[in-house]
């Protein structure tokens, strides 16, 4: 089997389906999608954008977002030591504009790696964290908000106005983006779900809420305002979150924190995005 299958045997465990080895193309970094075309605007999702609208003149993520300064400036941890040297991507303590560049390789892992995943790797070398005890509860409940959850946000933050550009130059890169496409239009589970069911094509919705369709212009839907401080529960999560209730709802076991498989479904959903402007952490439903 070839390192890419071994690769997808591994990221889609979580569905426990036999891996054949695919044949697959050689893959060119999808060119940067143009801005959606106007279309005839929902009433409800028009209301709720106003709404939304107000609200972010004092957005709630900007207290996490602070949170997340304090905590990456901070000596912390076992090694007693600061994220200033965490390397995202852009250079050792460089974190302006990382994470609209982010999923990305980074050749001291050999491996590709999104925003979380990273922070979360930079506390465990460089701070001394153990990333078993970082997993025990990785998203936020009404009684805590995991210190990742902010640095996420403060990182995220750091890169608001600025075009996502998720690299597709090397070939782990371009592989990554291409199993996440393969997990994002997986069927399985007790309703044949995937995610592509829901977020595949134009014009779906689930009651009030519209469906952005994944596949094309719409793919910044699922970029844009994440870090979200959601209005539903009053708590701050992450794409790690979003993606990991996204199984929930598909009635999928849920997947490993930090994982290959959300890396690569998140590695699917930037690329997508690519060239739009990200706009910050946001306010979510």
């Amino acid at each position: 089997m070839t390192r890419y299958t071994l690769m997808r045997c591994a990221v889609a465990a979580f569905a426990a389906a036999a891996c054949v080895p695919p044949t697959l193309a050689q893959t060119k970094p999808p060119a940067a999608k143009p801005a959606a075309p106007a279309t005839q605007a929902d009433p409800t999702a028009a209301e709720f954008d106003k709404f939304r609208a107000v609200l972010e003149e004092d957005n709630p993520a900007e207290l996490f977002e602070v949170k997340g300064k304090e905590l990456w400036f901070a000596k912390r941890g076992p090694k007693n030591a600061s994220l200033e040297q965490c390397d995202l991507g852009l250079g050792p303590g460089v974190v302006k504009g990382a994470y609209v560049r982010l999923p990305r390789y980074f050749p001291d892992v050999g491996k590709v790696m999104d925003a979380e995943r990273r922070i979360l790797h930079c506390m465990v070398t460089l701070q001394g964290f153990k990333m078993e005890d970082l997993a025990k509860q990785p998203f936020s409940n009404p009684n805590r908000t995991p210190d990742p959850v902010s640095l996420v946000t403060y990182v995220a933050g750091q890169s608001r106005g600025m075009k996502i550009a998720a690299p597709m130059a090397r070939r782990e890169e371009r592989d990554t983006y291409e199993i996440g496409r393969e997990i994002f239009n997986y069927r399985a589970g007790p309703y044949d779900f995937s995610c592509g069911t829901c977020h595949g094509e134009d014009g779906k919705r689930i009651r009030t809420q519209p469906l952005p369709n994944l596949t094309g212009p719409e793919a910044i839907k699922a970029f844009q305002g994440w870090p979200g401080y959601r209005m539903t529960g009053g708590l701050m999560h992450t794409l790690q979150w979003r993606m990991n209730d996204c199984f929930r709802q598909q009635r999928f076991p849920a997947p490993d924190y930090a994982s290959d498989s959300i890396t690569a479904l998140l590695a699917y959903l930037a690329v997508n995005a690519n060239g739009h402007v990200y706009k910050g952490p946001g306010i979510k439903r």
